[in-house]
């Protein structure tokens, strides 16, 4: 099959059938992010998409830290992970890691969040006073009840990520399936050690936004992690491999607060709190 005839397969693929992403929920129109299907279009392409433009509650948004408000009820990020079964997967618009069940939980605002899913967007869709990073990954939890609570993770270039480590082999093989036509590989991971990403979090950023793909369903629970990690550009790259030219770039445009607060989480602060 020629990259040419793999390419409109791909177009039709996305156009015709409901793309599956633990992100979004299912949608049945391509989007992109340039030209007529970019993000500033997402509205118009389907009515199941109105949000995107409609909603008030909109993700990513730019972190001010001069107006950001400290939080002292908010408490610290409880993760916990186990090593789980894993499938790598090219969902077009981007790469994801989905994990078997019970790989572990996040408590956010007192209720736990299953994580099933991480993906990636290059650049960072978040901004730190208006700063863009190389890479920001999306750590995808929900609820028995189908809330959705994610955890983000900025990160600049420098050392490897170990995380990404872990599964180095398989994505130069999800980019080899890619090129041979298959334009929405799987390929079985094996057990991935996710406490990799579990870190002990001293500071965040809360908010309440939205997924940042289409249908753009609001009420989903973020949290930022303050501390940026670094991965080198060649593991960037990798991430990008597997995607079309115009599926590489994948960030959502940042989107007004309107009536929201970002609110802190510091470790520090709530520490002197209590010894006070």
């Amino acid at each position: 099959m020629t990259m040419a005839s793999g390419r409109a397969i791909f177009a039709l693929i996305l156009a015709s059938a409901l793309v599956a992403d633990a992100d979004t929920e299912h949608g049945a129109v391509m989007f992109g992010y340039s030209g007529p299907t970019g993000p500033d279009k997402w509205a118009s392409l389907s009515p199941d998409y109105e949000m995107c433009s409609k909603g008030e509650r909109q993700s990513p948004v730019n972190i001010d830290k001069n107006v950001v408000a400290y939080n002292p009820g908010l408490e610290a990020l409880k993760r916990d992970y186990v090593p789980a079964n894993a499938t790598l997967v090219n969902h077009g618009y981007h790469v994801a890691l989905l994990f078997d069940k019970n790989v572990g939980t996040v408590l956010a605002d007192g209720k736990n969040y299953n994580l099933e899913s991480v993906h990636w967007h290059s650049p960072s869709e978040h901004t730190i006073d208006g700063r863009r990073f190389p890479v920001e990954l999306h750590m995808v939890h929900k609820s028995d009840n189908g809330k959705i609570a994610v955890v983000g993770i900025l990160y600049q270039y420098g050392r490897h990520d170990p995380f990404l480590v872990q599964i180095q082999k398989q994505l130069k093989e999800l980019a080899n399936e890619t090129c041979k036509g298959d334009e929405e590989a799987r390929i079985p991971v094996g057990v991935v050690n996710a406490s990799a990403l579990k870190r002990r979090s001293r500071k965040y950023y809360r908010y309440f936004g939205s997924l940042t793909t289409p249908p753009c369903t609001e009420n989903v629970i973020w949290s930022i992690l303050g501390k940026v990690r670094q991965m080198t550009k060649e593991q960037a790259a990798a991430l990008q491999a597997p995607l079309h030219q115009e599926y590489r770039n994948n960030s959502r445009p940042t989107q007004p607060l309107n009536y929201r607060a970002v609110e802190l989480y510091h470790e520090a602060k709530k520490h002197d709190e209590k010894s006070n």
